[in-house]
């Protein structure tokens, strides 16, 4: 019963992020539509592997992650040039996707390398990310080991799961697309991105210029405190 509780609040946490709407949703969605559902795969194991990284080190290394977690403002700049080169190059890229077909496209291993880079930078580099994970690691600091590598393991292992579908479930979709409707969706995801790249600049600004009334608290650091779990995979 007692592991059966942390399987069920491991599913639970890692439902709630999976489905939750983020700019990793999009790009998934980008890279499946532009190229095929191995692109889109190659984008999520990134995703994944930044996770396993992290999950590790809030486990066994708790105080280098809080120190860390000091370069926040450093963390959400480099998050938001990336998401904003991303979703700009998207915008304004000229690109007419083939027709779609069963066929699979041809892309070089350099080519996957660079869209898993972009994957596990684009989750890597999300000052949120750390947060949560921290939170979610001093939350199970009492539980015993096998407890929190169940509780850990079940959230993982259902967010890729569902990431995996939704790669399949986008490149499954491209083939019955129009090229018209497929080149809406690129824009749209492409949109998206940027939209998330450039609230992130602005709050980060924000904490530069603005603070809370009465208080030494600045307003990102009030953002994080309040974000919840699933913004750490926007």
């Amino acid at each position: 019963m007692h592991l059966s509780s942390a399987v069920v609040g491991g599913l639970l946490l890692g439902l709630f992020m999976a489905i939750s709407v983020g700019p990793t949703m999009f790009a998934v969605l980008r890279y499946s539509l532009n190229h095929s559902y191995k692109a889109g795969l190659a984008f999520v194991l990134g995703v994944s592997i930044s996770d396993i990284i992290f999950v590790t080190v809030a486990n066994v290394a708790t105080p280098w992650l809080q120190w860390l977690h000091q370069f926040s403002r450093t963390l959400s700049y480099s998050a938001a040039v990336l998401l904003i080169a991303v979703g700009l190059f998207g915008v304004i890229k000229k690109h007419k996707p083939a027709k779609p077909s069963a066929k699979i496209m041809s892309i070089s291993n350099a080519q996957y390398f660079k869209i898993w880079l972009s994957g596990f930078l684009i989750n890597t580099l999300n000052p949120a990310l750390i947060f949560q994970w921290i939170f979610a690691a001093t939350g199970m600091a009492q539980e015993t080991d096998l407890y929190r590598f169940v509780f850990f393991g079940s959230c993982l292992g259902l967010v890729l799961g569902i990431d995996v579908l939704k790669v399949f479930l986008a490149d499954k979709i491209r083939r019955k697309l129009t090229i018209k409707r497929i080149m809406l969706l690129q824009k749209v995801s492409a949109f998206c991105i940027l939209g998330f790249g450039i609230g992130l600049l602005i709050i980060t600004i924000m904490n530069i210029e603005l603070k809370t009334p009465g208080s030494h608290t600045s307003v990102h650091k009030n953002f994080q405190s309040v974000m919840p779990p699933y913004c750490a995979k926007a």
